[in-house]
């Protein structure tokens, strides 16, 4: 398995991708509209030895209490069907978490599952003061600290990027 940077040719694999994972449109229609809106900060795939893209993981930018942090929103994170359960996701993860390091990222929100997430090293978000718009979510909204010390800097509401009120 190869994990890389999206690249153009990737687009419309990844919306295919998207499609047959979720239950309806709305997240590959999501991903199209930050990408074209200029709010991708990462997006990964995870390939077959034969280029099949079989996982993807898109990362944009939050605020956190309507400030500008340079933290990062995981979403969507996906595996093709025949893929999951074989350390994809959380390969795609790490390295995502590897890259977001180098480029000074210091932390990562995501709203998902705590059992899966935890194993990435993802913590509940609400003991440090987190809170997303969504509510009754508060036990599927974690935090990844990348830099040391960022998590504790900052309390609030954590806002994603405009595109995504059109999920709620």
């Amino acid at each position: 398995m190869l994990i890389r940077s999206e690249a153009p040719a990737d687009i419309l694999l990844i919306d295919a991708l998207l499609k047959s994972v979720f239950d309806t449109d709305a997240e590959a229609n999501l991903v199209m509209r930050l990408r074209e809106n200029g709010c991708r900060t990462l997006s990964l795939v995870a390939c077959t030895d034969k280029g099949e893209v079989i996982g993807h993981a898109f990362f944009s930018p939050v605020t956190v209490a309507g400030q500008e942090t340079n933290w990062q929103g995981l979403a969507p994170l996906s595996i093709h069907q025949d893929h999951r359960n074989q350390g994809v996701g959380l390969a795609l993860l790490a390295e995502a978490q590897a890259t977001l390091a180098d480029f000074d990222y210091p932390a990562v929100v995501v709203l998902g599952d705590p059992n899966y997430y935890h194993r990435a090293g993802y913590e509940a978000a609400l003991p440090y003061g987190l809170t997303c718009r969504w509510p009754g979510t508060e036990a599927a909204f974690m935090v990844l600290e990348i830099a040391p010390g960022s998590v504790q800097q900052h309390q609030g509401l954590v806002e994603y990027c405009e595109e995504f009120n059109a999920l709620a």
